[in-house]
């Protein structure tokens, strides 16, 4: 990764902090509660469930 010669370093700083953070975020596994309910709402949808849908 190259550095931008126009930025201070203060705002490299926030920049390589903002993006470690995102890529912790992006390699999270997503909750067992949220994947139960999408296996819920998958469920739903396959069986014909109007309320799913909507």
């Amino acid at each position: 990764m190259t550095r931008d010669p126009k930025k201070s370093d203060v705002e490299r700083d926030i920049d390589d902090n903002l993006r470690k953070v995102y890529r912790e975020m992006v390699e999270q596994e997503v909750p067992d509660r949220f994947r139960d309910l999408l296996d819920k709402l998958r469920q739903s949808e396959q069986n014909g469930d109007p309320e799913a849908k909507e």
